[in-house]
């Protein structure tokens, strides 16, 4: 079997992409040439990687099995590539973060990250906590850092900083002005919500629901500043984080809602169990540890 290198990345691009248009515009290969690649590495193999469907490609059980192994050959001939850089950290960096991080968070780590270890190569996606770890699950990120909570022994979790979730309304609500507030009290007002898979849905599901009788969604929004304004604007109750919400508090468009609960979140670091973990990955995990157990939490 002479397996090249040249298959493999065409092999990984096509399992990120799912077609092979896209597989080629990533490789800036024509698609004849990465089909035939594809081809040559699965009779190669002496067995299909990959259900097809509608012109998309799946990977099947042979192709999951294949996939961490050839990702780690391309990691690492990317670290050999960068090895006598003047001791510099090589490669290319990609990472997931939650909204809550992503916007509130991850500007000025990465800004630390990189005047600490000089390396400027990196991409961040920016998406819900259960799409970060779909994207992991298809080695599409080295690192996820999430504010959900995280189910599969796939994954490995490394608790990072701590953050406080709020119910906050606008200043002219009935509820504002009136100190602690009973959790039940909050049943009688409709809520706006994150979407599904976000962790601060989570988060509401987790802490405030399951004390509820009943409650109703007036609004749902995959956008934090987006429910932020509703509230100003007096379209219900909602729950989100201390961080996201500081500047709506500070200037008065939104107003915390007193209640005895104690609403704690744990972010995490997550990583794909079987992902090479390459100098630069390991780097960015430790460098994030170290910065969470400094920063207070909010």
């Amino acid at each position: 079997m002479a397996i090249t290198f040249r298959q493999l990345q065409v092999f990984v691009a096509v399992a990120r992409e799912r077609t092979l248009t896209a597989a080629a515009a990533t490789l800036f290969l024509t698609k004849p040439a990465v089909s035939i690649a594809l081809a040559e590495l699965e009779k190669q193999c002496g067995r299909t990687l990959f259900d097809r469907h509608r012109n998309r490609l799946y990977l099947n059980d042979q192709g999951r099995r294949l996939l961490p192994m050839a990702d780690e050959l391309l990691a690492r001939s990317e670290a050999i590539e960068q090895l006598f850089d003047n001791d510099a950290l090589g490669g290319h960096l990609h990472i997931g973060a939650s909204y809550t991080i992503g916007h509130q968070l991850l500007p000025a780590l990465l800004r630390d990250f990189r005047v600490e270890s000089g390396h400027r190569d990196q991409r961040i996606t920016i998406a819900n906590s259960a799409s970060i770890c779909t994207a992991l699950e298809a080695f599409e990120l080295d690192v996820g850092m999430i504010e959900g909570r995280v189910a599969g022994e796939r994954f490995h979790v490394l608790p990072w900083r701590r953050d406080r979730m709020l119910v906050a309304a606008s200043r002219d609500h009935p509820l504002a002005a009136l100190g602690p507030v009973a959790v039940e009290r909050l049943a009688e007002y409709a809520w706006l919500l994150r979407e599904p898979g976000s962790g601060t849905r989570e988060q509401f599901m987790r802490f405030i629901a399951p004390r509820l009788p009943q409650w109703e969604l007036s609004l749902e929004i995959n956008s934090a500043e987006a429910i932020i304004n509703a509230a100003a604007a007096g379209l219900g109750l909602t729950c989100l984080s201390a961080l996201e919400a500081r500047h709506a508090l500070r200037d008065g468009r939104l107003v915390e809602i007193e209640l005895d609960l104690d609403m704690t979140r744990e972010f995490s670091l997550v990583l794909h169990r079987d992902k090479y973990r390459s100098p630069l990955i390991e780097r960015f995990v430790e460098f994030c540890r170290q910065r969470g157990e400094a920063d207070a939490p909010p």
